[in-house]
């Protein structure tokens, strides 16, 4: 999941501010003299308060202003002490998580970092239960408790995947004397212990980011400035990369652009990273939604063409997918493939009558940000209405009302990538198809619930293989959305950068403390 669309010419009155809150917050000495990086991304900030936001954006800078107790080094899938000194299991349930606090924590603020204020931010989470907050990813937590240096947490069921998930922005430690305990918090500052404190945002349009002097934990060297710069589209951003706006290129460039470039062009560093991205088609299935009749799924999962769409939209710099876990995850499997194994009109159509459904079908398809966004509406529009089975309306929404509007379910359906949170299946079954999942499709399966408790019970991750096949080949009958395509990110650089390789990965981490001019 996941502005505005030119380079911002920076202020002249920016240095001297950022000079002046420099001296409270824990930044660098000298940091606000030195250039900051100027990257570049798509990916908007829905809010920069952490029970607020549960999109790729939002995660990518709270992972550099907050701190979670954990947090993954780059290349591993296993979390690692940030927070927190030492975490583990307590007994053999797999239902008690203690972490104990690294000595000395401080927030950029200079306030004290304790246990409580751990378990303060978990509590305002679940209390606050924000539409668009993390609060699902969180369902199997049941209380926090915090006695001195130890926070311990109590689980309803075995959460074998508790660990990673409080690595992530859901883990994110906020100041319990500057956050509201029932509400979000309004406005552009933040009070993390990350290893950026966050000098300037304007929302949309950038982020100012300097090094937190008094942060302590995983990152053993804190990073240079960084500038990070909104674009509202893909061509907005490649508009700017062409101009060198920015010096680095996260998410996301036109296909046509990336297919273009060369390993041969002067001046240019292109890293492929390992970042699992998935879309997919979500349906809207509640009772009284033109979608609600699975026949009807049935018939579109039926007649949707991936490949067109992966060489005709994308140039192919995705591949199509045919199952909710990508390739590279345990338990990828194929079980769209299986079913619907090339497109079939007249399949969808025999679906469609022996169902006793009226033709043709008529919905309304919502989308948002992204790369190619609309000429992949258009052609996906365009393949369910050759068959003369379907009309669709699509809608373009901006990305805030896109995010509001799937959550309340006005969409019939809906197009939407997906960013794993944590490196393991989990992040794409629980999430995407779980009873509360954070897609509001109004789906949910007894069948899959119990093969997602089941495999949350086990902790070697490498034997819960069959259980999730299980899950997608349910999925794959149910059809409450199509998978359409998986891809890897790219990051672009000028040839003076350095760290890039380590910015992203399949953890959900942006490392911008990585980067650096050579």
């Amino acid at each position: 999941m996941r502005g505005v669309g030119v380079a911002v010419r920076r202020n002249t009155v920016v240095p001297v501010l950022l000079a002046l809150l420099a001296g409270g917050c824990g930044f660098a000495s000298g940091s606000e003299d030195r250039s900051p990086l100027a990257v570049g991304t798509t990916d908007r900030v829905t809010s920069l308060d952490p029970a607020g936001a549960y999109d790729a954006g939002s995660w990518a800078l709270f992972g550099n202003v907050y701190q979670s107790l954990l947090t993954f080094a780059p290349g591993s899938s296993t979390p690692v002490p940030d927070a927190a000194r030492s975490c583990g299991f307590r007994g053999d349930g797999l239902r008690t998580y203690a972490c104990e606090l690294r000595p000395h924590l401080t927030f950029a603020n200079g306030d004290e970092l304790t246990a409580k204020d751990v378990k303060f931010s978990f509590d305002r989470i679940k209390r606050i239960h924000s539409d668009q907050g993390p609060g699902s990813l969180l369902d199997t937590l049941e209380s926090v408790g915090a006695d001195g240096s130890e926070v311990v947490f109590r689980l309803r069921v075995p959460d074998a995947t508790f660990p990673l998930k409080i690595a992530t922005g859901a883990g994110s430690i906020v100041d319990s004397t500057r956050y509201p305990a029932d509400r979000l918090r309004k406005g552009d500052t933040v009070d993390g212990s990350g290893p950026y404190g966050l000098a300037s945002y304007r929302a949309g349009e950038r982020a100012e980011l300097r090094p937190n002097t008094r942060y302590t934990g995983a990152v053993k060297s804190l990073g240079g400035p960084v500038a990070v710069r909104y674009y509202a589209d893909p061509d907005a951003l490649d508009e700017a990369w062409k101009e060198r706006s920015v010096e680095v290129v996260g998410r996301q460039m036109p296909p046509a652009e990336i297919a273009g470039i060369s390993p041969t062009d002067s001046g240019v560093r292109v890293v492929e990273t390992t970042a699992p991205n998935i879309r997919s088609l979500v349906f809207n299935v509640r009772d009284g939604a033109p979608l609600k009749e699975t026949a009807i799924r049935q018939a579109i999962a039926a007649v949707i063409d991936r490949e067109a769409i992966a060489r005709d939209v994308h140039r192919r710099t995705v591949d199509p997918l045919y199952s909710l876990v990508p390739q590279g995850i345990t338990g990828h499997a194929t079980s769209f493939y299986d079913a619907y194994p090339r497109p079939d009109a007249t399949r969808a159509r025999e679906l469609l009558r022996e169902a006793g459904v009226t033709v043709p079908v008529r919905f309304g398809l919502a989308y948002s940000q992204g790369a190619a966004t609309d000429q992949e509406t258009a052609t996906v529009k365009r393949q369910l209405e050759a068959t003369g089975l379907f009309r669709v309306t699509p809608k373009r929404v901006g990305w805030q009302e896109f995010q509001e509007g799937y959550a309340r379910g006005a969409y019939d359906a809906y197009c939407v990538s997906w960013v794993a949170d944590f490196p393991d299946p989990d992040t794409f079954t629980t999430p995407l198809v779980g009873a509360d999942n954070a897609l509001h499709s109004g789906y949910s399966s007894a069948r899959v619930e119990k093969l997602i408790a089941q495999a949350r019970q086990i902790y070697q991750r490498n034997r819960v293989t069959e259980d999730f096949r299980q899950i997608q080949k349910i999925v794959a009958e149910d059809v409450p959305m199509v998978p359409l395509w998986q891809k890897k990110d790219y990051v672009l650089t000028n040839s003076s950068i350095s760290g890039a390789e380590y910015l992203s990965d399949g953890t959900g981490i942006w490392r911008l403390w990585r980067l650096g001019r050579i």
